[in-house]
């Protein structure tokens, strides 16, 4: 999101995509958490924690990768914004490592009252690392969650795009982070109920197995006993390609064009969620 100025390598890259993917786990999980196992906040303390974990995860790895911190982020880069194709799946690694080792940190930390709350580690508090449809409790199937995982990642493109389109009416980039963390803010107080709003592939499988190597047995499946992995890895990937779309051929074909600043490389422009 923020520009950066220097080649640092894939290594680097990793390492900082990594690091921030990490950050914006320990504050999501671990507010969900605290909710969830120890009756402390509500839903909106889970989307505020969330918004702000994209915020700082954003601040500690932009200088150096972009922060995307999203596989289907990374993705819609690629086929939208230049980004290197051999890049993509080096990052999506990383993010989800990043995402995982913060899930056990997590877990680990939260021992006593996940045990406490929930002494068979079930549906009930899977929630605290992974979506389910409907949250585990609302009449959702997977396929409403797919839905719906596609819409949030596309309005999470969009507007993802307009936030760090140089053209457009995009913010300073020291202020950039905020504005994004607020997007998500936003989108888990209005698009949290159909499917926990992932929309982010390593925030959702990371965890998803840091808790099942756990004790969670039932950590692949929703509360119906059907595989739903899948879909927060899938409908992030296909709304992100969406959203981009709509973003590049309805707004940025119709941006002013010759600002000097536009033919930056794609890195150092890129966004993150």
């Amino acid at each position: 999101m923020v520009r950066s100025l220097k080649a640092r390598g894939l290594a680097g890259e990793m390492a900082a995509e990594f690091v921030g993917t990490m950050i914006l786990i320990l504050f999501g999980c671990g507010v969900v958490a605290q909710v969830v196992a120890a009756g402390i906040g509500d839903h909106d303390s889970i989307a505020w924690a969330w918004g702000l974990g994209v915020t700082l995860g954003v601040y500690v790895a932009s200088r150096i990768s972009g922060a995307h911190l999203n596989p289907a982020v990374t993705i819609a880069l690629a086929v939208f914004k230049g980004f290197e194709w051999r890049k993509v799946a080096p990052y999506a690694l990383a993010q989800t490592a990043g995402a995982f080792l913060a899930a056990l940190l997590v877990r680990w930390n939260y021992t006593e009252v996940l045990n406490a709350k929930d002494p068979g580690l079930t549906i009930k508090t899977q929630g605290v690392f992974s979506t389910l449809p409907g949250n585990g409790t609302l009449p959702v199937g997977d396929w409403g969650a797919f839905r719906d995982q596609i819409i949030g990642t596309a309005i999470l493109l969009i507007v993802l795009f307009a936030i760090t389109d140089l053209r457009n009416t995009s913010p300073g980039a020291n202020l950039a982070p905020v504005v994004v963390g607020f997007l998500v803010v936003a989108i888990g107080m209005a698009w949290g109920t159909n499917a926990g709003y992932a929309i982010n592939p390593a925030r959702d499988f990371g965890p998803r197995l840091a808790s099942w190597l756990t004790g969670y047995d039932t950590a692949f499946t929703d509360q119906y006993g059907f595989p739903y992995w899948w879909i927060p890895i899938v409908a992030p990937v296909i709304g992100a390609l969406i959203g981009g779309a709509i973003y590049k051929y309805l707004i940025e074909r119709f941006l002013p064009a010759g600002d000097p600043l536009d033919a930056m490389p794609a890195k150092d422009l890129e966004p993150a969620a």
